[in-house]
């Protein structure tokens, strides 16, 4: 493993020379997901709680198709299938996006994720205890500034375990883009073990970097939890004062 590590360090974590490091790529990948889907999963997820059919039906009906579909499915219709549409093919615009690898990937997990995003915030949503509500409306808070004031700031905590679920599966999932030719930590691991052979070893270094972003995305939420969610636990389990 050291050997191939001495002879692929730089695809997997500096440079080629050419382009990006598989590391870099990954952690771009992940990252603008990551925001593409939050910021569209924070509207959706109001919209999904509505009352309203009209609103919330088509984002049931998104939410139902990503997630009941394989994203691996979503990433070739999006790579290969949209490309060899007619009306694709003949705007410019279009045929420069999806003729881009990176770019089909992005928007495939960004879709995906969102859908995930989507019904977790929606029901971090409805999990908000009806007092807190009530006290708003008491107020004088219209619907949106009760939103943007006491829901969605609730709401957008209580969700951090789960969201710090879907953000891991999210970075397990990027590695689905080497199949769009994206050039990930798993598509170098594989340049490598076509040029080297040793399987074990070029995937093993592939595993612990994603173990290693794993590490410090988890370590990141805890804190974040311990920051923000603080207010939810009980009396008896505050941590004892250090004494000076």
């Amino acid at each position: 493993m050291i050997q191939i590590f001495a002879e692929y360090w730089r695809p997997f974590l500096y440079s080629d020379g050419m382009r990006a490091s598989g590391l870099v790529v990954t952690l771009w990948l992940l990252a603008a997901s990551i925001a593409l889907g939050f910021c569209a999963a924070v509207p959706l997820a109001c919209a999904r709680v509505s009352r309203n059919r009209w609103l919330s039906t088509p984002v049931r009906i998104y939410t139902y198709v990503f997630r009941g579909t394989p994203l691996y499915v979503q990433l070739l219709l999006l790579y290969t299938g949209m490309y060899s549409l007619e009306f694709v093919r003949t705007q410019s615009l279009l045929e420069a996006f999806f003729k881009s690898g990176f770019n089909c990937a992005i928007l495939a997990f960004a879709l995906n994720t969102c859908a995930y995003t989507t019904e977790i915030f929606a029901g971090a949503i409805r999990g908000i205890p009806h007092g807190e509500v009530e006290a708003a409306r008491a107020y004088g808070m219209s619907t949106f500034t009760m939103y943007r004031r006491v829901i969605l700031p609730s709401a957008l905590r209580r969700a951090l375990p789960l969201y710090s679920n879907e953000v891991i599966l999210m970075l397990h999932a990027t590695t689905v883009a080497f199949t769009a030719t994206v050039p990930d930590i798993l598509k170098v691991a594989r340049d490598a073990n076509s040029a080297t052979y040793q399987s074990f070893e070029s995937f093993g270094i592939a595993a612990l970097l994603y173990v290693a972003i794993s590490f410090v995305l988890v370590a990141a939420f805890r804190r974040a939890e311990q920051r923000w969610l603080a207010y939810l636990r009980p009396a008896g389990a505050a941590r004892p004062a250090r004494r000076a």
